[in-house]
């Protein structure tokens, strides 16, 4: 909240929820289409990548609520939105708890998709300017960390997920190269104040 009251308003992080929440939407039917059959089960427990996402949805929103900075903000916007594109992913599953309820929401993907369009050109044409300034400085500051978290958030979801050998490769890979941006990000950061000190 701002000072006086007053309710800060933060569309810059509603876009970057947003772009996660389709991307992430997208990456799950593409892995679904390619692994149609494959439920990962523990016991008598049925595990869907809907869970993955109630997690990132959990984490992202308690990022959130505990720290305000800019760059837990959009870290949590992110986390955030592809929790709920894992979670959208299985909308037809939650409703009907019948697993053949999946493939039979083609118009709920499309209603998703407008949906999304729809709200990503409002926030476009009503904050055009403060959204500009934000992905300019996301680009410039942390791009590199938001993307690492981002794979990781999405891949490492899918890995126990299937048995499929090409999904478990590209999934491991992406998530290894996640892991190495990020540690990139971290290593080049500590070398910046090593030299301005």
């Amino acid at each position: 909240m701002a000072m006086g009251g007053k309710i800060k308003e933060k569309p810059n992080l509603s876009l970057i929820a947003l772009i996660s929440f389709v991307t992430s939407f997208a990456i799950a039917r593409i892995f679904t289409a390619l692994n149609p059959n494959f439920v990962l089960v523990s016991g008598n427990y049925h595990i869907h990548h809907f869970w993955y996402g109630i997690a990132l949805l959990a984490i992202g929103g308690w990022l959130g609520i505990n720290y305000q900075s800019e760059r837990t903000d959009r870290l949590a916007a992110i986390l955030f939105g592809a929790g709920g594109g894992l979670i959208g992913d299985e909308i037809g599953l939650l409703l009907t708890f019948d697993a053949q309820a999946y493939w039979a929401g083609v118009t709920y993907t499309f209603i998703v998709v407008l949906v999304v369009i729809a709200s990503a050109s409002i926030l476009v044409c009503k904050y055009r300017k403060t959204i500009h300034v934000e992905f300019s400085q996301f680009l410039r500051n942390n791009a590199s960390l938001y993307v690492g978290v981002f794979l990781i958030a999405v891949s490492a979801s899918f890995i126990l997920e299937t048995d499929n050998i090409l999904a478990i490769i590209i999934s491991s890979v992406s998530t290894a190269v996640a892991f190495v941006i990020i540690l990139s990000y971290f290593i080049h950061r500590m070398k910046r104040k090593r030299h301005k000190v």
